[in-house]
């Protein structure tokens, strides 16, 4: 189906001369146009100055480009979040893990330990409420019949705002689950495991067989 011009967006840009600019911006470039009757440059003006102080924000945009520029094709993202950390002067982190993924949080924990940072972990069971009692269905359970604890990342969230960690990192929550656990974090949140249990935690595989594996991902549902 054919899109307005008001309707195109970045994933149908083929240029991406922002990136470089070493080309022409297309005409409905966001870099160039006003967004649902925002002026752009009002924006990317008011973003700039915002981040060439000394505030929290200027901090984080600055550490993560250093990160990005230093280390780029070089580390690994478990050493990419230590670099982050040391940047921002983060002392104490906190890992937000899945129970599925314990193990790794384990190993994540003695590394944070071996590089001098001090860190306080949460597993997503934590609570043991059942599933039944937030309204749950017994048939929507993994388990039935079984006590199954829910998942809860705003009490995950709320033990780490406790400690008062300074840097929270999420190890595989659920999609929806990470979302309240970012929602609820007091300490800026980043992910080092997003879980997919198809494909040993790499989600991008899904997009590269798009269209061969996995091409059921691009059948139109009806509505």
């Amino acid at each position: 189906m054919k899109k307005s011009l008001e309707q195109l967006s970045c994933t149908d840009c083929n240029v991406y001369n922002c990136r470089t600019r070493s080309s022409q911006f297309p005409g409905f470039c966001l870099t160039t146009k006003d967004n649902a009757e925002h002026e752009i440059t009002k924006d990317i003006e008011e973003i700039k100055q915002q981040l060439q102080g000394d505030d929290e924000d200027a901090v984080i945009a600055r550490a993560s480009a250093q990160v990005e520029g230093l280390f780029y094709g070089k580390l690994t993202r478990v050493e990419e979040i230590i670099e982050f950390a040391k940047r921002i002067g983060a002392k104490k982190i906190g890992i937000a893990t899945c129970a599925g993924l314990i193990e790794e949080a384990k190993i994540f924990a003695d590394i944070l330990t071996a590089k001098g940072f001090e860190y306080y972990s949460v597993i997503c069971k934590v609570g043991s409420v059942d599933k039944t009692d937030i309204g749950v269905l017994e048939e929507h359970k993994i388990r039935p019949g079984s006590h199954e604890s829910m998942c809860n990342p705003i009490l995950q969230a709320r033990i780490l705002n406790y400690h008062k960690t300074d840097l929270n990192v999420v190890v595989g929550l659920c999609v929806g689950h990470d979302s309240l656990f970012i929602k609820y974090s007091d300490a800026l949140v980043t992910t080092l495991v997003t879980k997919d249990r198809m494909t040993g935690h790499n989600p991008v595989a899904a997009l590269y067989t798009a269209h061969s594996y996995y091409k059921r991902l691009l059948q139109s549902e009806t509505k």
